[in-house]
């Protein structure tokens, strides 16, 4: 059976204000990109599926949000290899946000909010190809004033670190200015060594290490609600999806060799338009927006393709939206956008992509449905 009665989860989108057409940022908008033929096969059902990765032996891993992580075979979702449901709430947005397993699928990390809400991160040492949850310890934590706008993506970056996204604490236009304030987690995208101390240590070369008045663990901030982030598998470059409050909705993007410190403008720009008092000297505009116009509410960040069955989408970032479902493509050069286009079809509840270790993507419907984008038949 669907599920519809947490159609926020994916972002804390206000659905009270219509879409209204972007001016400056639509009046020129990419050129029709080259059109791929795939379709949507599903390979699994699941409870809310929230999140997923690239797991040892080319395997996936599923999230599902209300706390267990389930592994998908030839037959569909295995067992649980891992039930954190006691340690969890789905309130809100609240719920397993993310898994991730560092480089050498030695730990495997998990992102939720705790039954208070507090976004944690927890590891765990894998043992016989699965979670130990003897070994298990908390790595990081963040209390959140509201149930929305969590965040909770996790992934390890060419780099070998982890990166973590959170939201700006919720409720509606940042009322605590935490997107630009850079004393807090709130509102970032981090950047941490969980490997390096205890609990982790702060990579020497992360952008605000010698700056008093900022957290060390800050890679980028001006984020509203990071909806998926992800780094291309051939170059290294950064990829976010975040949510917007109103009228846009928003791509951003950082070259692999970035040295971090990008202000994505939130919560004084909504994509390219200001939202509140003036746009910042060293805001770093979307690389794609949208308006929500038709085009959906709430965006959901992808992955550059890089498998080989589908030829025509190599090399283009693949996103979705929430609301919408429908999958699209960007072309992509040198970090521009040149081309989109609509692949023509709809995941349904789009709340996260997955990228196996194959480069092949997969769609996750939080309704349940597990899908694999394939060739058209």
């Amino acid at each position: 059976m669907r599920v519809r009665t947490i159609s926020a989860i994916a972002a804390g989108f206000c659905l009270a204000v219509s879409g209204a057409a972007l001016s400056a940022a639509s009046a020129d908008p990419p050129a029709k990109s080259r059109q791929a033929a795939v379709e949507l096969t599903t390979v699994a059902e699941a409870k809310n599926p929230s999140a997923g990765t690239a797991g040892p032996g080319d395997t996936v891993w599923i999230a599902e949000r209300a706390g267990t992580v389930r592994v998908l075979t030839d037959s569909g979702l295995g067992e649980p290899v891992l039930d954190i449901s006691d340690d969890t709430t789905t309130n809100g947005e609240r719920g397993l946000l993310g898994i991730a397993f560092d480089p050498e699928f030695e730990h495997f990390y998990v992102s939720f909010t705790d039954r208070e809400g507090t976004s944690t991160v927890d590891e765990f040492a894998v043992a016989d190809g699965a979670p130990d949850p003897g070994s298990r310890r908390t790595v990081l934590t963040q209390e959140q004033p509201y149930a929305n706008h969590n965040g909770g993506q996790i992934a390890f970056g060419p780099d070998g670190m982890l990166y973590i996204a959170l939201g700006d604490g919720g409720a509606g236009g940042d009322p605590h200015d935490y997107g630009q304030n850079l004393d807090t987690l709130l509102g970032k995208l981090l950047r941490i060594d969980p490997g390096g101390g205890d609990p982790y240590a702060i990579p020497e070369d992360n952008p605000f290490v010698d700056d008093a008045d900022a957290r060390d663990e800050i890679w980028a901030y001006g984020l509203r609600n990071p909806w998926r982030f992800s780094f291309d598998a051939e170059t290294g470059d950064l990829w976010i999806g975040d949510v917007g409050q109103n009228r846009v909705e928003e791509i951003d993007y950082a070259p692999a060799d970035s040295a971090g410190g990008e202000n994505y403008g939130w919560g004084r720009m909504e994509g390219s338009e200001v939202f509140d008092g003036e746009e910042p000297a060293n805001h770093v505009p979307p690389v794609h927006e949208y308006g929500r116009d038709g085009l959906g509410c709430s965006v959901t960040g992808g992955f550059v393709y890089r498998g080989e069955a589908i030829p025509d989408l190599a090399g283009q970032y693949l996103f979705s939206d929430y609301c919408d479902g429908t999958v699209r493509a960007l072309d992509v050069e040198n970090g521009e956008v040149t081309g989109e286009s609509d692949l023509g079809v709809s995941g349904g509840e789009v709340i996260s992509f997955v990228q196996g270790g194959d480069g092949e993507l997969y769609v996750l419907d939080l309704g349940g449905p597990v899908q694999r984008l394939d060739p058209a038949a």
